[in-house]
């Protein structure tokens, strides 16, 4: 069968958008009932991050259906989001292969007791993000809704959000857009600034997020304390935070990215053994 293609509501033939073959594959293997979809891709599994950042990252045998889209959420490029989605809502098993060797890939999957004991299953980034900062805003209720509500009316989508604690009857206001999006999303912000008594505006596209993800985090403490603590180790500064049950990510200068990621995944344990 066709991939990437579909109806939309009037029942025009459309595009699905990135990766829609995937969701196409996942979808049709849901409606037949298959044992499994098996997606052949340029790369052969899931690994516990980007090899070219990391080359002692270790390909993942198994990954659960939560782990995978909070790495695809995260940035990881292996798996379009939706297809996960399916997958775990029609609990399809869903193989990641190479198309150019024999190798088993990795299985994503129901979550078992055994992928709880890793504290954390991979370590993922994005560079497409840039950040907002609204400077001196009113600390009144209503604030945020003024500001995010033209933003989700424009189709903008809004990641990490942080608001400081208010001084003087004043606060900051700070959150990341798509890189994309960001000429949008500052016009946006620039016409309703009187409404929130703003200051003034700044913004920053030199960041990333890195996220670590893992399922074994539900029943573990620390993990986030310890993500912290190395790097500081690092020199690296923390801009952000935010978390999920099974995912803590951080925003950082985008400089210290490829550095922050090959410190966490040594520090939590994910360097491959040496051959």
């Amino acid at each position: 069968v066709a991939g990437f293609q579909g109806e939309d509501a009037d029942g025009n033939i459309t595009t699905l958008g990135r990766g829609g073959s995937d969701t196409t594959a996942v979808a049709v293997a849901a409606a037949i009932n298959a044992d499994a979809c098996e997606i052949y891709t340029d790369v052969d599994g899931v690994y516990t991050t980007d090899p070219n950042i990391v080359p002692e990252a270790r390909k993942l045998d198994r990954i659960s259906y939560e782990e995978m889209l909070e790495l695809a959420g995260a940035g990881a490029k292996v798996l379009q989001i939706r297809s996960v989605e399916f997958a775990m809502k029609y609990a399809v098993p869903l193989w990641v292969k190479s198309s150019f060797t024999q190798d088993p890939g990795t299985l994503v999957c129901p979550e078992d007791d055994e992928m709880e004991h890793l504290v954390v299953s991979g370590i993922a980034y994005d560079k497409s993000e840039a950040k907002i900062a609204v400077r001196g805003v009113s600390d009144k209720p209503g604030v945020a809704s003024r500001v995010f509500k033209p933003l989700a009316d424009a189709n903008i989508i809004v990641d990490l959000i942080v608001q400081n604690v208010g001084v003087h009857g004043k606060t900051d206001l700070t959150f990341t857009v798509p890189k994309t999006d960001l000429a949008k999303a500052l016009e946006i912000v620039k016409r309703v600034m009187a409404e929130v008594g703003a200051e003034k505006v700044e913004t920053d596209e030199t960041i990333a997020k890195v996220s670590i993800v893992g399922v074994g985090m539900r029943n573990h403490a620390g993990v986030a304390a310890k993500a912290f603590e190395v790097l500081a180790a690092a020199g690296i500064n923390i801009e952000m935070i935010s978390t999920s049950e099974i995912k803590v990510s951080v925003l950082i200068a985008s400089k210290f990215m490829e550095l922050a990621v090959r410190e966490l995944h040594t520090a939590f344990g994910l360097d491959a053994p040496a051959k």
